[in-house]
């Protein structure tokens, strides 16, 4: 064989010869053959080296897609070969040994002048003016070619192959004999005729010789466990040789573990767990059938074995007609729906230039919006028919559940009796809560609520902490599917109306040291209150809402604006509520205090119970709250060492 050419300038003329195909000299043209066992020299016009860094670099991932393309130009070899001969015999053979990959089909073949048109397909579409999104859009109308997509796959073996030959006999032509295609990292090819007996029979063998770094991707391991990766699903028996001389071992794994016959629910359900350990490493708790005739898709769904946060988008597998197309699709299945991890195939979704996802568009959207409604509908019949699995799943992901229900009222209604939410009652359903409460309030803390459920509880205000993921707007939607509830979120007024007054004559006594608390607590915006609840261990408890803490809000910012905004802020003061320190009657500690005859004393006890009551909320400190706190605790320190000297002082 002769040795070829490099790449020529990357301006060529614009009006080639009209007997002369673009990769060919001028004297050279595509239709003519040369003599058995002599080579052409070929100075095409395609920037090869150009063409396989933009396959490297802005088109793959990853050196290991050169397996899928290998055996996606086989498949499409063998689908062409069928079609024109339905009873040709199918064969694919993937080898790799000695730094070398080959594999062999029966499929369609090329001649010589489609072996000379697979470079100038491709650097038609190539030629974008070094723009590279353009470059990688006119791939992915070429591939889309049986020219264009044996091509590209070609090209991408260059990725981790310093060579590439092809030999193929067209099966379109049974006079045509068999071709030589040699390309090398260089930049250059050569094709040339071989005698008949070369390759007896129609098909393509490729042959790969590995570039140096590039070894770890051809060792047979790693090419038989890629090419089980890719492969295991597609329509033909593929086999793999290692080169050691044993028999050589199946690659495809058909029909899919969920499209094949089981003696029993239970059995399937055996196998389709193992399937799941060995592919996402984990047993799941379910699973569920994704199933969409019209839209040519089918598999399963793994319900995980653990919670995962909402924002985790999980990667789900995506085969396109058999080859897989990416392990990471995130854009397949409904946000809401983190908690599965989906495998299926599909023959109608479109994937994108690389063939490593799925191409966003209105047919992956309506399909995607069709398996969020099967993860729905069987959410449904484990309602009506399982309630136990839905328990065991609900326990692990209830976030899920809810995030669903957000816009789904009769999803919501349905899971009513079953979705978990923490409330002053304990951890019940809503179903449960809403038998014991017609008029349910909630916080917008957990904080909050921690601090107000045990004396809701105790004096049978119905209270729901609704501080956590979700549940604020499920409570916002449970009066239309349950109108016959009141739901509000909790205000102090509230809170002080359940808690049980303090007989007229007992805060008549108290009205000076009521009247020494309210002076005290009056530049932090906060009223003083007496009345007697459980438990008797808390002696204050400090109670504000949404209202009350805007005006607080207003009241900071109107103290540190300018005179325009002092204005406006002034213009926005309203009558809403303040906040509200409670004081305990039942608590023994308060009775004492309210009999102090210092008023000194008794104003720094009320800032102390204050503050307590502040922290115990859990409520973020203003600079002023601060300086109390460390003025009533520095006062107490100063009366519990000096009282004398501190009572001698005051007088």
């Amino acid at each position: 064989m002769t040795s070829t050419s490099p790449n020529p300038s990357p301006n060529p003329s614009p009006n080639p010869s009209p007997n002369t195909s673009p990769n060919t000299s001028p004297d050279t043209s595509p239709a003519e053959t040369s003599p058995a066992g002599t080579s052409e020299t070929n100075s095409f016009q395609v920037d090869l080296r150009g063409l396989v860094d933009l396959l490297s670099h802005h088109l793959y991932s990853s050196p290991r897609v050169y397996v899928r393309e290998l055996l996606q130009n086989a498949v499409d070899a063998v689908t062409a070969r069928h079609a024109h001969e339905p009873g040709a015999q199918i064969r694919i053979r993937l080898s790799a040994s000695g730094g070398r990959v080959s594999i062999e089909d029966s499929g369609i073949g090329l001649t010589a002048a489609e072996a000379h048109s697979l470079l100038a397909t491709i650097g038609r579409s190539s030629k974008r003016g070094g723009d590279r999104d353009m470059e990688v859009r006119g791939l992915e109308t070429t591939r889309q070619e049986f020219l264009g997509q044996f091509g590209i796959g070609l090209l991408a073996c260059f990725v981790v192959a310093r060579q590439i030959r092809v030999i193929t006999r067209s099966a379109r032509d049974p006079q045509a004999a068999p071709v030589e295609w040699l390309a090398t990292d260089d930049g250059s090819y050569t094709v040339r005729e071989l005698p008949h007996e070369a390759r007896p029979e129609p098909g393509t063998t490729v042959f790969l010789e590995a570039r140096p770094g590039a070894e770890e991707w051809t060792v047979p391991a790693k090419v038989e466990q890629l090419a089980r990766d890719y492969g295991s699903l597609l329509p033909y028996d593929i086999t793999f040789d290692d080169g050691e001389g044993g028999a050589p071992r199946p690659v495809t794994d058909r029909p899919a573990v969920w499209d094949r016959p089981y003696p029993n629910p239970a059995a399937r359900r055996v196998a389709l767990a193992g399937h799941c350990a060995q592919l996402f490493g984990f047993t799941p708790l379910d699973s569920i059938d994704l199933d969409l005739p019209v839209a040519g898709v089918r598999g399963v769904a793994y319900v995980l074995p653990e919670p995962t946060s909402p924002a985790h988008r999980a990667g789900h597998r995506v085969h396109l007609k058999g080859m897989l197309l990416t392990d990471q699709a995130d854009n397949l299945l409904p946000d809401w729906a983190f908690f599965v991890r989906a495998v299926l195939d599909t023959d109608t979704l479109r994937p994108t230039a690389s063939r490593e996802n799925l191409y966003d568009d209105e047919t992956l959207a309506a399909v995607r919006e069709a398996l969020g409604a099967r993860v729905r509908s069987w959410l449904t019949e484990l309602a009506a028919s399982e309630p136990e699995r839905l328990d065991a799943f609900l326990s692990v992901h209830h976030l899920g559940v809810k995030s669903l229900a957000r816009h789904d009222a009769e999803l919501l209604g349905l899971m009513l009796p079953w979705l978990p939410f923490e409330t002053s009652d304990g951890s019940m359903s809503l179903e449960e809560f809403a038998a014991a409460h017609t008029e349910i309030h909630f916080t917008r803390t957990v904080e909050e609520f921690r601090q107000i459920a045990p004396i809701a509880a105790a004096h049978g205000l119905g209270v729901i902490n609704a501080g956590y993921t979700y549940d604020a707007d499920l409570l916002a939607l449970l009066p239309t599917v349950r109108p016959d509830l009141k739901v509000a979120e909790l205000d102090a007024g509230a809170v002080t109306e359940r808690l049980d007054p303090v007989p007229s004559s007992a805060e008549l006594a108290l009205a000076a040291f009521l009247s020494t608390a309210r002076t005290r607590l009056e530049p932090q915006g906060c009223d003083v209150v007496l009345r007697a609840f459980q438990p008797v261990s808390v002696p204050a408890l400090y109670l504000d809402d949404r209202q009350a803490r805007q005006e607080r809000d207003r009241s900071a910012a109107l103290e540190s604006a300018d005179s325009l905004w002092s204005g406006i802020l002034g213009a926005l003061r309203g009558s809403a509520p303040r906040a509200r320190l409670v004081l305990n009657h039942n608590n023994p500690l308060i009775r004492r205090i309210a009999t102090l005859p210092d008023e000194t004393l008794t104003g720094t006890a009320v800032e102390s119970l204050y503050g307590q009551a502040l922290l115990m909320s859990q409520r973020p400190l203003r600079p002023a709250d601060s300086t109390l706190l460390n003025r009533a605790f520095l006062g107490l320190l100063e009366w519990a060492t000096h009282p004398a000297d501190t009572q001698e002082d005051q007088k």
